[in-house]
This record gives structure tokens, C-alpha cells and sequence, in this order.
């Protein structure tokens, strides 16, 4: 990464230099991983055989009810973890849903790349945006992704290094905004997502151990959640353009052979005006279709027992599949507008192009299913969790002391389990009844959660689409490792949780309302 000559770096940048040197000089990813695991099967059996367990409350996904459950260390060693092992290897991986999404997603992106409708949009947006505003919407877009679950880390992305090379800024601050505002904001959005049906679900569960007649909505933290959004936009582009940017410096595409310069600028061409104007009305088809899907009573995308759309609904369960036929037919179109890709058969190459580049992530995602696998079955997650949890539970402090502290424990565990709904069935029963018992609102200990939960996702490599990251960045630079992404990554983590927290200690103090 190149560095202006005329500024001195500063001391955060110096360490952040350090941090990519060192976090590059470890192995790639996948020998990572085979290391990693190989760690959790010598440590499993040494704990197992020190009687390791912890007997802990939990919320049944399937009754809902509360069950009192001892969890204990579990050996891959022994008999029964060498089973798992050898039995589990295809369904580990089959069963990882990180490969369907990319892959989905994918398919359609890889249309919409190869028509050049991708480029278009991005020229489009940079002619009608402020140079200074562009920065400012990928961050709130990206935030918003979270809507459409993981589809956020495989399009929108990209879709941000492309944009600043478009403006010839660095791509890599590009992927870091972008990786920042999918990631690092994942728990809170402007709109009731299928992730807030399952924790407000387990909330209620906690909430019925002290009293059976109090439940929370869906909106329950609507008001904290839009107001985060709003303040992490900010946070995330100031991050951007004052830390990041200025620590990569210009962007020079000569350096590394083959990869795309910065994209002109000017007015967009009659061909490709013509197929932003096709791809215009494949995306009206689109909506009427999905209108009819949709909209009406009874209709075969709403939940088949509530009726309800946004929530848990087909829909919103598979939104996936909205994400790629919009790429997918809005991609077409432009083709077909452009004159760039016309045909099924040309619709097919752009899609088998795109899937093709994808080998080395499956590769790294079939030995990454296998370490989570393994480290699930172990119960050593669960194990450390409530080991912090009862050390946090028996401290002698007030209520907002409590939350944030109980905010640092979920972000450490974070580092090792990223999946935000397993580790809410583990936190949830314990602190929600104790901090009612508090006086606290379950909507404060829900939020809470929310800003534990998240930032850390941006900087663990155990997020199942950190390495696909690092894949994106060796696009623009091919000495890019988990280093630059670690480094690029920790000033946001840093600013985005010490703020967050500091939004959510003096919303708590003004008693300000949640939500609905």
C-alpha cells in the first residue's frame, strides 16, 4: 500500500503498519484454520479430561421453554468425537450456509458485472452525488444490507472498492468502508428484519422466568436502532476519509499488473444510457411480480399461519433469492440495452465466469465449516461464555454498569462465536431476568446486546466472510493478507464500539425510549 510523502505518518498509523506486517506474515487462511483446528482437538480432550462443565439455563429453540441443561466439555479424541469427525465431514460443509449465499449471489452479480451494468450504476451515482457524499451513502447502504442477512458481505462489498476506484480513490478504503458497515453494524437496521423476530422471540422467553405477563414487540428497539444507524453512517465515513484513506494514499493500478485502472468519469455513452433504461424496466417487471407475490392476502411469499410479510415470512426468509434475480434480470436487461450481453448462452458464460473465481473461497469455506463445526461440538464457546457470564453476574455494581460490561463480555465472545442468535440463547436467560430484577427494561439489555454483538465481527477471522474479504482485496493488491485486513479494519472496530457504547450509556441515563 502506497503512503503520501508529504505527511509524516502519525503514531496510530505507525502501529497499524506493524499490524499488517505482522498479521501477513502468518500462513494463509486455510493453513490458519487446519492449525486452529488441530488446537481445539488436542485442547478439547484436555479438558474433558479435567472434568470441564458448566450447568447453565437455556432457551429451547424448538418450546421456547426454559431448561436447566449442564454443558460439558466434549473430546473430539475419544470414541464419539472421532465419529463426528469422520461422519460429519460432507454434511459439515453441505450444511454451511455461507457457500449457498455467496454462490446464490453470485449468479446474478455476475451478470450485472459482465454487462457492464455495475460499472454504469456506479458512473451514474458518482455523476449525481457530491464528491463528498459518496462515502457517506455506502456507509448507510451498507448498514441497511443487513436487511437481506449475509447478501450484504457479497455485493455491497465489492460493489464499494469498485465505487472509489471509479473516483480514483483506494479501493482497498473502499472495502473497508464497505466491510465496516455490513459487518461491524450487522444487529441494527431502519427496518424490522428476520433477525429481530428470533431475539426478540428469546428476549420474551427470558422475560416470562420473572413475569409471564410482560412481552416486547418487534420494534422493540426500533428508536435506538434507526438512531444507530444514523450516528454509525457517520462514524464509519469520518473513520474512512481521515484515517483510512489518508494511510493508503493513491491508488496506483500500474503496480499491479492486471488489474483494473480507475474507471473514466464522464457521461455515460447512448449504449449505455439506452441499458440503464432496459434494465429500468426489468426491475418495474420485477416489482410487479414480486407485487403479486406479495402484496395481496394469502399471497404464497407471507407466512402461511400470521399473514405477516416483514418478519418471519417466506419472504423475508429468502430474500436471497429477491437480491439475485434483480441482479440477474436488471444485469439482462442492460445487456440487452448496451448490446453487451444478449443471449441465454452469454447470460450463462458471465455466470460461469463469476463462479469460476470463486474456487479457492469454497476451498477455504469447506475447511473453515469443518473448524466450526468441531469448536461447536466441543461446547467450548458455550463453556467460556458462561464462565464470563457468572463472573459478570456476581459483581456488586449498578444497573448501567452492569449493561456495559455486560456489552465487553458479548463483544470478547464475539471473537469466537459470531453466530448473534446462538449466543442471545445463552445470554438472554441469564442477564435479562437479572437486570429486570434491576429495574432495567429487557428493550436496554436486547440493545445492549445489539452493540456487543457487532463491531468485532469486522476484525475476527472466524467471521465465515473475513477471508472472502481478503480475498476482495488481493483483487487490487496481490501482497493483501489477514494483516492489511486486521489493520485496515481496527480503527473502525475501536471507534465504532467505544461510541456506540458511549450512544447507548447516555440513552440509557436519559431514559429515552427504545422503540415500540
Amino acid at each position: 500500500m502506497s503512503q503520501t510523502a508529504v505527511e509524516p505518518k502519525t503514531v496510530m498509523q505507525k502501529f497499524l503498519d506493524v499490524v499488517e506486517r505482522v498479521g501477513n506474515m502468518v500462513p494463509h487462511p486455510v493453513v490458519i484454520f487446519l492449525i486452529l483446528i488441530a488446537i481445539v482437538i488436542v485442547l478439547s480432550h484436555l479438558l474433558s479430561l479435567m472434568g470441564t462443565a458448566v450447568t447453565l439455563e437455556r432457551i429451547n429453540a424448538e418450546t421456547h421453554e426454559i431448561e436447566q441443561v449442564t454443558t460439558e466439555l466434549r473430546s473430539l479424541l475419544n470414541v464419539d468425537g472421532i465419529r463426528f469427525m469422520y461422519s460429519s465431514l460432507i454434511p459439515n460443509f453441505m450444511n454451511f450456509t455461507a457457500v449457498g449465499l455467496m454462490i446464490g449471489a453470485m449468479i446474478g452479480a455476475g451478470v450485472a458485472e459482465e454487462s457492464g451494468l455495475v460499472n454504469a450504476l456506479i458512473r451514474k451515482l458518482v455523476m449525481v452525488s457530491p464528491a463528498w457524499a459518496l462515502t457517506y451513502i455506502l456507509s448507510f447502504v451498507g448498514i441497511l444490507s443487513s436487511i437481506a442477512a449475509d447478501a450484504g458481505y457479497l455485493v455491497l462489498i465489492p460493489l464499494a472498492g469498485i465505487a472509489y476506484i471509479s473516483v480514483g480513490r483506494h479501493p482497498l478504503a473502499g472495502l473497508a468502508l464497505g466491510f465496516a458497515a455490513v459487518a461491524g453494524a450487522f444487529t441494527v437496521n431502519m427496518l424490522i428484519k428476520p433477525l429481530d423476530a428470533v431475539l426478540v422471540e428469546f428476549t420474551n422467553d427470558a422475560i416470562h422466568l420473572v413475569d409471564p405477563n410482560k412481552s416486547i414487540g418487534l420494534a422493540s428497539n426500533i428508536w435506538f436502532s434507526i438512531a444507530s444507524v444514523l450516528f454509525l453512517t457517520v462514524v464509519i465515513a469520518f473513520i474512512t476519509d481521515r484515517i483510512i484513506s489518508p494511510r493508503l494514499g493513491t491508488y496506483e493500478p500500474d503496480q499491479h499488473a492486471g488489474l483494473a485502472k480507475p474507471a473514466e468519469s464522464g457521461e455515460l455513452s447512448a449504449a449505455e444510457s439506452r441499458g440503464l433504461r432496459f434494465a429500468l424496466m426489468g426491475l418495474i417487471g420485477l416489482v410487479i411480480v414480486f407485487g403479486f407475490l406479495t402484496v395481496p392476502a394469502g399471497a404464497p411469499l407471507r407466512n402461511p399461519d400470521t399473514g405477516e410479510l416483514i418478519g418471519n415470512s417466506p419472504f423475508m426468509n429468502g430474500l436471497i433469492a429477491l437480491i439475485m434475480l434483480t441482479f440477474l434480470v436488471t444485469g439482462w436487461m442492460y445487456g440487452i440495452g448496451a448490446n453487451t450481453v444478449r443471449t441465454l448462452t452469454d447470460v450463462i458464460k458471465a455466470i460461469e465466469k463469476a463462479i469460476t473465481g470463486l474456487g479457492g473461497t469454497i476451498f477455504l469455506f469447506f475447511v473453515l465449516s469443518q473448524f466450526v463445526s468441531y469448536f461447536t461440538y466441543t461446547n467450548m464457546g458455550t463453556v467460556m461464555a458462561l464462565k464470563l457470564a457468572e463472573v459478570l453476574q456476581s459483581a456488586n455494581i449498578g444497573a448501567l454498569p452492569l449493561l456495559i460490561g455486560f456489552i465487553v463480555v458479548v463483544a470478547i465472545i464475539d471473537l469466537l462465536l459470531t453466530g448473534a442468535i446462538a449466543k442471545w440463547a445463552i445470554f438472554a436467560p441469564i442477564f435479562v431476568p437479572l437486570l429486570i430484577k434491576l429495574g432495567v427494561e429487557p428493550e436496554a439489555v436486547l440493545a445492549a446486546y445489539r452493540v456487543g454483538d457487532s463491531p468485532m465481527n469486522a476484525v475476527t477471522p472466524l467471521n465465515a466472510y473475513f477471508a472472502l474479504v481478503v480475498g476482495f482485496a488481493q483483487k487490487y493488491d496481490k501482497n493483501a493478507g489477514v494483516g492489511t485486513i486486521v489493520s485496515l479494519m481496527l480503527p473502525y472496530v475501536m471507534w465504532m464500539f467505544v461510541l456506540w457504547t458511549v450512544l447507548f450509556a447516555i440513552w440509557q441515563w436519559l431514559g429515552l425510549p427504545w422503540g415500540l
